[in-house]
């Protein structure tokens, strides 16, 4: 039966602890475990080859700890004005915001305290264009919180481009130019990746979830994109690793294959929602995904 959401609301407010439970509190809603999306900085430097120098791995460093500020930021506003929904869902009441552990105006004010440390912390790589990237990824986010995670289709792109922006800000950071081919396998995988979000969240809560585009997309429709964007994705890896004489790179078409089919089996199963905490608990994931990485960074760095 659904709850009265006065009541949930008074019951989360009663509760709210204080002390080192509401510190905890603060430290889930920043979402640590979503910080593994923020990995997708050391992308482009790697591929370069510029993680072997000091100035590589500092750099990345700087531009992960800002993306880390910046989602956190982002995180705690978007939950902060949907915790009246999340209350309602079956798993997302569990957090921090929604539960009454963290109040709602603490987490907009170090949300936005976080968002204006992001940059501060970007403008530590010593020039303006990686700054600027992560003030265009706020500017992203932020209008993903107010307006484009109610339009169907918007709210694919929009996350997507997060992932791509991520990528892009890396090459930035470190100087070195971004292939077509690069930024294309990012753009598909990201676009995998959220759509497939979407349809383990519809095959597990149906439309009674707390997106209002549940409501719009159907399943067929999920599961007919999600097909056709993994073969997109697919293709164009294969096209890059392909696209030089490189043996380590051609070889890691394999183990990206696997790491594709196990992904589109959880959002089959529906249990794809997250599937950065998949990667966490699923060891033929960390398998696969270990052995692409691996792959990849023989044939970089071997040459």
């Amino acid at each position: 039966m659904t709850k009265n959401p006065a009541a949930v609301r008074r019951s989360a407010a009663s509760a709210t602890p204080a002390g080192p439970g509401r510190y905890r509190g603060v430290l889930r809603a920043c979402r640590p475990r979503q910080w593994l999306k923020n990995v997708l900085v050391f992308a482009a430097p790697a591929a370069a080859g510029v993680l072997t120098t000091p100035a590589g791995i500092g750099l990345s460093l700087i531009a992960f700890v800002s993306f880390c500020f910046a989602a956190s930021g982002t995180y705690l506003l978007n939950d902060a004005a949907d915790v009246e929904a999340d209350r309602l869902h079956p798993r997302k009441r569990f957090r921090p915001i929604a539960a009454g552990v963290v109040p709602v105006r603490l987490a907009r004010v170090l949300g936005v305290a976080f968002i204006l440390i992001a940059p501060a912390v970007a403008a530590l790589s010593g020039g303006w264009r990686f700054p600027l990237v992560v003030v265009g990824y706020l500017v992203l986010t932020s209008a993903y919180t107010l307006r484009l995670k109610h339009l169907a289709i918007l709210d694919l792109v929009a996350v997507a481009g997060c992932h791509v922006i991520r990528a892009y800000a890396g090459a930035v950071v470190v100087d070195v130019p971004v292939t077509s081919w690069f930024l294309v396998v990012i753009s598909f995988g990201s676009l995998q990746l959220v759509i497939g979000k979407r349809e383990a969240e519809l095959r597990g809560h149906g439309t009674s979830g707390t997106r209002a585009t549940l409501v719009v997309y159907s399943l067929s429709y999920l599961t007919n994109l999600r097909v056709m964007v993994s073969a997109a994705t697919l293709v164009t890896y294969c096209l890059w690793a392909l696209d030089e004489v490189n043996p380590f790179r051609a070889l890691s078409i394999v183990p990206f294959i696997l790491l594709m089919l196990r992904l589109n089996l959880f959002v089959d199963r529906g249990v794809g929602e997250e599937p950065e905490e998949l990667v966490l608990r699923d060891r033929q994931l960390q398998i696969f995904t270990g052995l692409l990485i691996a792959l990849i960074a023989v044939g970089v760095y071997a040459r």
